[in-house]
């Protein structure tokens, strides 16, 4: 490993895009690694001449030193709070070369805003010598920042993305670090900044790269596309005083070599159905330092030195997701933070389907018209057996013939969206048909219970459950998934009145949640959503499935369960008293047949056959457009 005593090293990164490929192709957001290479940094003394007004409002007077150097007014001169906003303003929009300077605190963070043709520069001064590792990280929501050593950023000296960090190993004396910010857009970007330090004890985040083109790099490199979200770090190595020789990463396995750290991973979510950068700016700071980290965040699981160190997530578009990494040595008892990296599990630049309007056209149109048809099944459905039967029969159908033509074809969704409607539609009336013809209830409660059987299993894989490893393994999952299915049907064999009942209500009030889900995010609409993505994805077993559960949750889980529970509730009080299902339609209608047939008193004996009836009313039809004729003779009388 080379020498370390520089002031720091440069990260070169690339936005990375949601094609769903590792490495990303582009786009806005994300970042991917290039090849970089260290850099030695000699930090000086600071020329500028422009303020650089901070979005915390914090303002910072500048003057000219006797040799070129920027150096700070004394606290006690006044300024009129107008003329101090006025000068901050010019500072940060006005262009003609001037730099700004941002002076930092070690472990405080600080708003700036950015733009692409005034460099920011950020200066740590009064550096304690206790301190042998600083980590400067800068976030934006959707814009790119360039973070670099250099006043003129090259590649091998700066990093480029909306969550980059450069690392900062110290030489002994060392007292001053020195970084500089841009971004690429002509706008301000309004961004957050912190450095955080690090003592010789604490473990280094990406100390001990074997991967990546970079010596350290303790960034945390992400992928997401429609299904899963991919976070990838380098491993770490141990923490060291300055001046000395970093440990070795491959001088052995035991105890006293970097395979002793573990890695716990963590997952913050930030408030539903809210986008705001200034959000993302509040909440990123609790994902940045160790103690908040294990504060706020939620701990997913442990890596050690042993497994890869790349973890899967399940994508959430349009909900924010922070995520992050601590090291730790079990033998010093000290800790680490990567450096905090976020996802909409979308696009803010697309025109169609960004990160504000995600769902379809085509897909509300198809789950609100199931709403309606569900949320009548669920009053009415045990009253109304056909119009039950079919709701259930174009689920399950429907269901099955998306996944079916999915697998085996490269249509596009609103395609398949249509012909899976068709499917259903199909399968509703087939099963209506079999229910006329046969009369079969086992064979509908049977269709029924499975409905009812596979909503049931994925609720409970819906819980922290579905995360254990074990059902890692497609096998152990889809053979304990389908024994819950059955489970069901198998459970109200002996009272398939009660078994409909609970469908109707269940199933039915849980279309009016996809429906909801169209319109405003909540997560219970990825009770079916993972499911589906389990079975059309071969590699989602590796992705944990946890989700956020907040305001909008708990209030359309409350109308789910208040519309289960009227439903339930009307149909067993109305239909206690009522035979248990209507009798078989085609005997009924045989029977009738017959009857007709034979009884010459019966007036229904006498009525006309379908055919001269239709066209009676065909008919009848015809003389309300034809025009009135006049009363009265209209010819004169012949004498």
């Amino acid at each position: 490993m080379a020498d370390r005593s520089g002031a720091g090293q440069g990260v070169s990164l690339l936005p990375v895009g949601g094609a769903g490929r590792w490495p990303p192709s582009g786009g806005p957001g994300h970042a991917r690694p290039l090849p970089a290479r260290r850099r030695l940094h000699s930090p000086g003394q600071v020329r500028c001449d422009a303020s650089c007004f901070a979005a915390t409002g914090v303002r910072e007077q500048l003057c000219w030193g006797r040799r070129g150097t920027a150096t700070r007014r004394d606290s006690a001169m006044r300024f009129p709070p107008g003329a101090v906003l006025l000068l901050g303003l010019l500072g940060a929009l006005l262009g003609g070369g001037a730099s700004g300077l941002l002076e930092l605190s070690l472990g405080k963070f600080r708003n700036v805003l950015l733009n692409q043709t005034n460099p920011v520069e950020a200066v740590i001064r009064n550096i304690a010598s206790n301190v042998t590792v600083i980590i400067f990280q800068v976030h934006a929501q959707q814009s790119d920042v360039v973070i670099s050593f250099d006043k003129n950023p090259s590649t091998n000296s700066s990093g480029t993305g909306v969550d980059r960090g450069l690392i900062s190993i110290l030489r002994p004396q060392q007292t001053v670090c020195t970084w500089y910010l841009r971004s690429l857009e002509a706008n301000q970007v309004l961004s957050t900044a912190i450095s955080i330090p690090y003592m010789e004890k604490d473990p280094i985040p990406g100390g001990c790269n074997l991967e990546f083109d970079l010596e350290v790099d303790p960034n945390i490199y992400l992928d997401y596309t429609l299904v899963d979200v991919r976070i990838k770090f380098a491993p770490a190595n141990l923490g060291y005083m300055r001046g000395a020789n970093p440990p070795s990463c491959d001088s052995g396995t035991g105890q006293n070599s970097r395979w002793r750290l573990r890695y716990d991973v963590y997952q913050y979510f930030l408030p539903e159905n809210n986008l705001s950068e200034m959000v993302l700016m509040n909440h990123i700071r609790k994902m940045s330092e160790v103690q908040s980290i294990k504060a706020n965040g939620v701990k997913m699981l442990t890596v050690t030195s042993d497994d890869k160190t790349d973890v899967y997530f399940s994508s959430l578009p349009g909900q924010g997701v922070i995520y992050n990494v601590i090291v730790w040595d079990p033998l010093w008892n000290t800790s680490a933070a990567y450096i905090p990296v976020h996802t909409y599990a979308c696009s803010f630049a697309d025109l169609v389907d960004n990160c504000s309007s995600l769902s379809k056209l085509s897909t509300k149109i198809f789950f609100t018209a199931l709403a309606v048809l569900g949320l009548f099944t669920c009053f009415f459905g045990h009253r109304f057996w056909k119009t039950d039967l079919f709701f259930m029969g174009f689920i399950f159908t429907g269901f099955f013939f998306f996944v079916f033509i999915t697998r085996v074809t490269g249509l596009g969704y609103d395609v398949r969206l249509v012909l899976t409607a068709v499917a259903g539609i199909t399968g509703g009336i087939l099963l209506v048909a079999c229910w006329w013809r046969f009369g079969s209830v086992l064979l509908c409660m049977l269709i029924i219970g499975l409905v009812l059987g596979f909503l049931f299993s994925s609720m409970v894989f819906f819980t922290p459950l579905g995360d254990y490893r074990v059902f890692r393994d497609d096998v152990v999952f889809w053979v304990t998934f389908s024994s819950v299915a059955l489970m069901i049907p198998v459970l109200f064999v002996g009272c398939p009145r009660i078994l409909n009942i609970l469908a109707c209500g269940i199933v039915g009030s849980y279309s009016v949640v996809l429906a909801i889900a169209c319109y405003v995010y909540t997560s219970l609409a990825y009770i079916a959503l993972d499911l589906l993505r389990r079975i059309l994805n071969d590699y989602f077993s590796r992705a944990y499935t946890n989700v956020p559960f907040q305001t909008n949750d708990f209030i359309v889980l409350a109308v789910w369960i208040m519309l289960a529970l009227s439903g339930v509730t009307m149909q067993l009080r109305r239909e206690r008293s009522e035979v248990p299902f209507p009798p078989h339609p085609y005997l009924t209608w045989k029977r009738e047949r017959e009857r007709r047939s034979t009884n010459v008193l019966d007036p229904s004996h006498h009525i006309p056959p379908l055919r001269e009836r239709i066209h009676s009313k065909l008919l009848q039809i015809k003389e309300l457009f034809q025009k009135e004729q006049p009363a009265g003779e209209r010819t004169p009388l012949l004498l």
